[in-house]
């Protein structure tokens, strides 16, 4: 019988499968930022962080896994780099406008982590609104009336073609 340590593992990342076959804004969105790193990374950048090294410190991510994250999300616009040192060359990473439009889905997280996947008590970390001092939490809501969206308040138009297809009647 074979050694597992006589099979070293491959640390080269797995081509990633193309999602434009789905025609979605989710798939979309998930292909530039739909991995665990990216979303910290993310996080980590509304929270402030925008140094190599910090981001490596704080999230305990290997330095190839963070590099080639941060060069995705450059590449998609997410976030941006300035150079802030030029020997050794070392910049840092700010959120573009794209990247800001990113904190619903971070608020939003966040919130069903606290829900269903808490850390422990002494970990916990409030969100307070600086408008009113409250701890509060993302809500989504409709853009036009202000309502509370929920699943029994929506629909897609049109609807998804599998949804449609198992919703026709066979005579």
């Amino acid at each position: 019988m074979q050694n597992a340590t006589q099979f070293p593992r491959m640390s080269v990342m797995p081509a990633r499968k193309n999602l434009d076959y789905l025609d979605c804004s989710v798939a979309n969105a998930l292909d530039i930022i739909g991995d665990r790193w990216s979303l910290l990374i993310l996080r980590d950048a509304f929270l402030g962080v925008r140094r190599f090294d910090d981001w490596q410190r704080d999230l305990e991510i290997a330095r190839n896994i963070l590099a080639q994250r941060l060069d995705r999300l450059v590449e998609a616009e997410v976030l941006e780099a300035r150079r802030y040192q030029e020997n050794p060359p070392r910049d840092e990473y700010v959120l573009t406008a794209k990247g800001k439009d990113l904190l619903d889905v971070l608020l939003t997280l966040w919130r069903w982590g606290d829900r269903w996947a808490p850390p422990p008590p002494e970990m916990h970390r409030d969100l307070v609104h600086l408008d009113c001092g409250h701890v509060t939490h993302a809500v989504p809501s409709c853009a036009h009336c202000g309502q509370e969206l929920t699943r029994s308040n929506l629909r897609i138009e049109p609807g998804l073609a599998v949804v449609d297809r198992r919703s026709v009647v066979k005579t």
